[in-house]
């Protein structure tokens, strides 16, 4: 793309319009599925993004979470309320994220969190930022010193023993593990430092494709569960300070073998 920095700065104006009708609670919520909700907010919050990125940016399609739209070639990538769960109980951690894709790759992408007025935001070759301070990933250097964070899919209670096995397991081996509800909001914490590991199944192409080039900018990294090559809406993400992701990788996978062999977690 020719000017990054502009996108970013139209991305930035939209998140920050649609963040101001996060700021109730909803009186309308509807379940997509069990445990997966929609409310009047995340279709108005979706309304207005477009509103902005079509006036300010019309020649660019837009791939949102409610009303759906192109999900190839060069395109916004939209959620416009990571962490409806959160925000129908009234559970602080709720985010605007907005990202620019081109095909598979992540280009930009800027994550607006509401509750604390933070405003997490990269392009690729141009750094990452909150607000107007640069974010570095954490400097830890083994798993063992490191805080993980991690989410559970919609799917979750269908696949709870699997899903609860790789928490032991890296509970077993870190400093602790937290769950926000927000997959945005956890690769922000990645790229901010204040966790070192996040990892989660499911996830689709809205989730992640912002905080994916906020952390990598941030001087982190982000594959599939493997270690492997990884896009917005594969089936598993993994993102880490870089310093410890093969070993989080052989930790998951070490989880992931025991779950298929049956033998739980010793």
């Amino acid at each position: 793309m020719s000017d990054l920095l502009h996108l970013l700065d139209v991305a930035v104006t939209a998140a920050r319009s649609a963040g101001e009708l996060l700021r109730g609670r909803p009186s309308r919520v509807q379940a997509k599925a069990a445990a997966d909700f929609v409310t009047e907010v995340d279709l108005a919050s979706e309304a207005r993004i477009r509103e902005v990125l079509g006036r300010l940016c019309p020649d660019l399609p837009v791939q949102g979470e409610e009303r759906g739209g192109q999900g190839s070639g060069t395109r916004w990538v939209v959620d416009p309320l990571d962490g409806t769960t959160n925000f129908v109980h009234g559970y602080p951690s709720y985010c605007v994220s907005i990202g620019l894709c081109e095909g598979p790759r992540p280009l930009l992408g800027c994550i607006y969190d509401p509750v604390h007025d933070a405003l997490y935001r990269a392009a690729r070759g141009f750094g990452a930022r909150l607000d107007d301070a640069p974010l570095r990933v954490s400097d830890v250097r083994t798993v063992a010193d490191a805080l993980a964070v991690t989410g559970f899919p919609n799917l979750a209670r269908e696949r709870a023993p699997e899903l609860l096995l790789y928490v032991e397991e890296v509970l077993r081996h870190t400093h602790g593990v937290r769950r926000s509800g927000s997959a945005a909001m956890d690769l922000a914490t990645v790229a901010a430092g204040q966790v070192d590991v996040f990892w989660e199944f499911g996830l689709h192409a809205w989730d992640t494709a912002a905080g994916a080039v906020i952390v990598e900018e941030a001087g982190g990294r982000v594959s599939a569960l493997d270690g492997g090559a990884w896009a917005p809406g594969d089936p598993s993400v993994l993102a880490t300070n870089g310093w410890i992701h093969d070993e989080a990788v052989a930790l998951l996978l070490r989880a992931r073998a025991r779950w298929r062999e049956g033998a739980g977690v010793r």
